[in-house]
């Protein structure tokens, strides 16, 4: 472990740390969190310089623009769906309502970081790393919904006459409650695993990266591989689940024409796909050139920024109105919530 910290550490910091390691200073308890929370402020330290170098914190503007315009759709199509029997008990509008849901979770523990971030809030370590835990959980449980939702797309294709009688509502919920815990288990995981050695300070910055980058150097590696090895095999389904649908499909004459609403559904769904999975890959690599020393700082700070306050909200922004509302359903459902709430407005003035 010291000579891991060599590598990556400061000559002062590392100096520090081995002798607080020396065995006649402390406890070994008391030795690893104070070797911790020397860790720990050696990467928030650089990190603070360097936002306010470059003034970060005004990206908080943006986001803060993003999460309204999205907490002002999805709350709309959660309505529209929970409150018409017929959405309730479909499948697809259950995955729908799980990733707005979702969404939703991610953007108020995102927005809680980043303004506490912005503003120098000092929060305990055991917090950022339960916020970080809360935010994976919820960045994942959203991208396993839209493989699912893709999958479920090719279910209906494929078999159109059983497809309803596949999987019953209660049947969905249980699915949805597994991919809950499945997305839960990984982050929390690790929370406990590092529960002897997390630092009992607080933090002046709160970020996934730098949780999961003292992680890494705690030893835990194979942080990065975990989320590229399970983004690379939802990308993998997704695929082949769009070429099983073309080679279904191909000869019904529904991709001939350059506008037909297979082309644009596929295309309108690709695009959400790749806004949801790119920036999950681009935390990969933030997570792999973490502690690379020929990687520059601010370059690191800049990439992490761009995709927390950017990159992560984009297909939050996008998804209630190109996956919400491009279902008929929904939007005749919307129709009519405001239909009667205009006809009940006109009958309260009358």
């Amino acid at each position: 472990m010291v000579f891991f910290f060599h590598r990556t550490l400061p000559e002062e910091v590392q100096s520090h740390i081995n002798y607080l390691y020396h065995p006649s200073v402390f406890p070994l308890e008391v030795k690893i969190t104070m070797a911790s929370s020397v860790l720990i402020l050696n990467l928030t330290k650089d990190w603070i310089e360097s936002m306010e170098r470059w003034q970060l914190q005004l990206f908080c503007i943006p986001t803060a623009i993003i999460t309204c315009a999205t907490f002002i759709a999805n709350p709309v199509l959660l309505v529209c769906i929970f409150l018409s029997p017929a959405l309730r008990r479909e499948t697809r509008y259950l995955l729908v309502a799980n990733t707005l849901a979702a969404d939703m979770l991610f953007l108020i523990f995102n927005l809680i970081t980043l303004i506490g971030n912005a503003v120098g809030a000092r929060i305990p370590w055991f917090v950022c790393e339960l916020l970080t835990a809360l935010l994976v959980t919820a960045y994942s449980c959203a991208i396993l919904t839209v493989t699912l939702m893709v999958v479920d797309t090719f279910a209906a294709v494929r078999w159109p006459l059983r497809y309803h009688n596949l999987l019953s509502a209660a049947q969905t919920h249980s699915i949805l409650g597994v991919v809950w815990f499945l997305c839960a288990i990984y982050p929390f995981t690790l929370m406990m695993m590092m529960k002897e050695e997390t630092p009992h300070q607080k933090v002046p910055v709160c970020l996934a990266l730098i949780s999961f980058g003292f992680f890494q150097v705690k030893t835990i590696g194979g942080i990065h591989m975990y989320f590229f090895v399970a983004a690379l095999i939802c990308t993998f389904l997704i695929c082949y689940c769009y070429i099983r649908l073309y080679m279904v499909t191909r000869t019904q004459g529904i991709w001939h024409s350059r506008f037909s609403r297979a082309r644009v559904t596929v295309l309108v769904h690709g695009v959400l796909l790749l806004l949801y999975f790119a920036p999950g890959f681009v935390f990969t690599l933030e997570l792999y050139i973490f502690q690379r020393k020929n990687i520059s700082q601010d370059l690191r700070v800049w990439i992490s920024t761009i995709n927390a306050n950017i990159f992560m909200l984009l297909p939050r922004a996008f998804a209630p109105y190109l996956y919400g509302l491009r279902y008929r359903e929904i939007a005749e459902s919307l129709t009519l919530l405001l239909h009667s709430r205009r006809r009940n407005r006109e009958n309260t003035l009358s």
